[in-house]
Parts: structure tokens; sequence; C-alpha cells
């Protein structure tokens, strides 16, 4: 071989090894285990602020991103509907408590005086009736009367009687006021109208709307001034203190993932800060989320888990939505 084919020869040597090196080295990375990592992601509880009676959203007294506390006032609501429900149950309740009183005084003493008054008159009734009919009865014995005139001044006498027994009872009565039950359904009426004025109360309470947790304001859904539904969404409280990470792991990794068993992870947006989390639920996301085999011998379909975790101890700016990363050589 000459000077020359060896010159030309050699370059294609090295294109050769070098090609030859350069799969080789691509086959080793893509054959490689490669490293695992499971990201997951911090989650809070939130719940509605919503009020139980309609109205026109009259103010908001805080912003988007702002923390609240227990019994702080977040909106307030206009609702003129219920006030006049107020006024008018507000009556019905003045009215029901004058019968009552009424019922329990009995009746005026005027009254009292005018049924004695009539007593007396049907008492000087009665002695005059019996008067006429003892002369008239001696009379009739003595055969100077006929019997009819006797039979009128008997039935005089009766109704003189009756008329007496009768304006004493109205006397009883107008004394005694009135009746045990007329007094008891009285006061029943009374009872209802108050339970009336506070179901109304109750609803004019919900239209200042106060926070029930400590937490972070996140949405807030009307503006001043529109009308709201019953039960309709008005904002949105994070209760930052309720943190959680949720992991989804293919099956073949759980073992990581024990119930009870610690777990560390770092937060990328805190600088890779490390965490230890706490597993304290694991639920598989059903058929919909698992991973299905490329291969149809030596390989299987894998169901997908929910797993979430707390932070054993509490980590400073970690929020809702950062993501989590954990890999399996981290696990303690």
């Amino acid at each position: 071989m000459s000077q020359k084919s060896k010159a030309n020869l050699l370059p294609a040597i090295f294109i050769i090894t070098a090609v030859i090196v350069i799969v080789a080295v691509a086959s080793m990375y893509a054959f490689s285990t490669e490293t695992t990592t499971i990201q997951g992601q911090a989650e809070v509880n939130e719940y509605r602020v919503s009020s139980k009676v309609p109205g026109r959203l009259l103010e908001v007294r805080v912003k988007e991103g702002q923390t609240v506390h227990v019994g702080d006032t977040l909106a307030i609501l206009e609702a003129p509907d219920v006030e006049a429900k107020l006024s008018q149950a507000q009556a019905a309740e003045e009215a029901a408590s004058a019968l009552s009183r009424k019922a329990e005084k009995g009746a005026r003493q005027e009254q009292i005086s005018a049924a004695y008054e009539m007593w007396q008159k049907a008492k000087a009734g009665v002695d005059i009736a019996e008067k006429s009919y003892n002369r008239v009865k001696r009379l009739y014995d003595q055969g100077v009367m006929t019997a009819q005139k006797l039979d009128e001044a008997t039935a005089q006498r009766d109704a003189a009687i009756a008329t007496e027994k009768a304006a004493k009872a109205q006397y009883d009565m107008a004394v005694n006021g009135a009746e045990r039950e007329d007094k008891e359904a009285a006061a029943a009426q009374v009872n209802r109208a108050k339970g009336a004025v506070q179901e109304v109360n109750s609803y004019i309470a919900e239209t200042v709307l106060l926070a029930t947790h400590d937490g972070e304001v996140t949405e807030i859904f009307p503006q001043l001034g529109e009308l709201v539904g019953t039960g309709a969404p008005i904002m949105n409280v994070a209760i930052m203190s309720d943190v959680w990470v949720t992991f989804n792991v293919r099956e073949d990794q759980l073992a990581d993932f024990a119930v009870n068993k610690t777990v560390s992870g770092t937060v990328p947006a805190l600088g890779d800060k490390a965490v230890t989390l706490k597993v304290y639920y694991m639920k598989d996301l059903g058929s919909y989320a698992a991973w299905k085999a490329t291969k149809t011998t030596g390989q299987f379909d894998m169901k997908t888990f929910e797993v979430k975790a707390t932070p054993v101890e509490p980590v400073e700016g970690l929020r809702p939505g950062m993501s989590v990363l954990y890999t399996p050589a981290s696990a303690e």
C-alpha cells in the first residue's frame, strides 16, 4: 500500500472510531437507570364564605391576599326585604303580648262593677217576684185567686231566679278573668311571635359575614353592588395552617410511602429547602390513572395512588401550589 493510500485511510478510521464511541456512550445513557423524581404539590383547606339570605353586596372589608382572624368582618350585605319582615314580626309580637296581658289581667274594674250591679238588680228582682208569688199563693189557697194567676206568679218567680243566676255567673267570670286554657293559648302566641322575631334576627345577622377560621383571602367573586343569591359564594379563605402535600405515586414506588412513614423532600420555590413529611393517606386513583405496560411479556399495568403527607414541622413560606420533590434515595 502506498503512502498516499495510508494517508487517505486514517481519517476514515478516525471517523468510524468516533461514531462507535458516540453510539456506545449514547447507549449507556439510554439504557442506564434514571433516578426517579416524584413531584408533589402543596395544598391547603379552603372554606367558602356565603350567606343564608339573598341581598346586595354593600361592603367588602378585606382584599385578596389579606390575612384574617376568627370573628373579623369580611363583607356586609344589604337585605331590605329581611328588615321589613323584622318589622312585621316585631309588630306581631307586640300584639300577642298585649292579648296575653289582657288574658292575665282579666276584665277591667268598670266591667266588674257593671256586672256586680246587674247581679244586685237581678237579686232585687228575685225578692219582688218571691213576695208576689207568696201573696198570690195565699189568695189562691183562700179561693180568692184563680189558678192562672198562681201560674203566672210562679213563672215570674222562676224567671227572676234564673236571671239572678245568670247575672251572678257574669260577675264571677269578670272577677276571675280568662280561663286557664285561654291564658296558656295567649302565652303560646307570645312565644310563637318571639320565635319569629328571633328567626328574622338570625337572617339579619347573616348579612354581616364573619371569618370562622384564621386564614388568607384567596378569591373574592362578586363586585360591590351586585346581587348575591342564597348560599352563593362571596369569597374563599384558605386555612394556611392546615397544609399538606399530595403525590401521585406509581404502585411499584409505594414502598417508600407507607402510611405513618416519614419521607424527605425539597421545595424548589424555597431554594430547595428540605422538608420532612409524614404520610397519613393513601388511595388508588382508579383505572383511568393506570400506567399501561408497553410490552406484553415481563411487564404489567400499574395503578397510580394518591398519597398525602403533612410536614412534621411548620415550613415557613410553604404555600399552596408549590412543588415538593421526592427521590427514592432521600427516603428515610
